[in-house]
């Protein structure tokens, strides 16, 4: 595993206490646990809160299993998930897995390293072996996402770093020009069905992407897929329940109830990161 020097951190002893648990107890999970929904689970009930990493004036790793929202759900449970993979226990561990999902090319060096838009964030950490986004078969793979984004540069205001520190205003559109023009398939919502189709292409723990047509922005929501008999369920930080669930509805009940809510891409967590 990639050493990661971690400057500074924002971490609690409640925080070191559930990882160092869940990763001991992960060393005597059968072979055939679906890690992703392992991890993921334990983190049912707790509440949804934004803005967790906004907590310090200058860039810090935060680290809080506590609080959620549904990017810091992906990305603790990806953390356990790639050290439960690569048989590493310990908080270090799991600090140094979170700088390198979090960050660019696995860095922590300042606010604008941090991989904002989650196209940056499938593409940085695909680079480096540690997702697959899954772009096949067709179908149900049939609709082209083309990148443009734009929110952050637009609307510094909604952003503390931005709004203190003008300066970074730039760096982040440099990054969000880099993504404009992008394209990548993704399964329509009038396709998230409960068909063999769909069971074949989106796997129990894969990360689900809610793609949008909201102006400037890729992805509106993530969760984890998880199949019942009745179809997809979507395993959250949920903003309308105000905590971590598996959503009652299906994932294709769930988009039709979002007008600017148009498909879903996948990304999985690879097996040997």
């Amino acid at each position: 595993m990639l050493t990661v020097v971690l400057r500074a951190q924002t971490v609690i002893e409640a925080d070191t206490q559930l990882v160092s648990r869940l990763l001991s107890e992960a060393r005597h999970l059968p072979a055939t646990t679906n890690l992703e929904l392992h991890f993921a689970r334990q983190f049912l009930g707790r509440p949804y809160v934004a803005h967790t990493l906004e907590v310090n004036r200058e860039e810090q790793l935060v680290v809080n299993t506590r609080q959620l929202d549904c990017t810091t759900l992906v990305e603790n449970v990806a953390a356990l998930t790639l050290c439960a993979r690569r048989h590493l226990y310990t908080v270090r561990d799991f600090m140094n897995a979170l700088v390198q999902l979090r960050y660019r090319d696995g860095r922590l060096d300042g606010y604008a390293s941090r991989l904002h838009y989650f196209t940056d964030w499938i593409r940085d950490n695909e680079r480096r072996q540690l997702v697959t986004e899954q772009q096949a078969p067709v179908p149900p793979f049939t609709a082209l996402q083309t990148i443009d984004v734009s929110y952050m540069s637009r609307h510094p205001q909604a952003y503390r770093a931005l709004r203190e520190q003008p300066a970074l205003v730039p760096l982040i559109k440099a990054t969000e020009d880099s993504l404009r023009g992008l394209q990548y398939r993704y399964i329509p919502k009038q396709q998230v069905r409960n068909t063999p189709e769909m069971r074949q292409a989106v796997h129990d723990g894969d990360i689900i992407a809610i793609t949008c047509n909201k102006a400037g922005l890729d992805i509106a929501h993530l969760g984890f897929a998880v199949w019942r008999a009745d179809g997809l369920h979507l395993l959250n930080a949920s903003q309308l329940h105000k905590r971590v669930v598996e959503e009652p509805m299906t994932l294709g009940e769930y988009l039709s109830k979002h007008p600017s809510h148009t498909g879903i891409r996948i990304v999985r967590i690879n097996n040997n990161p």
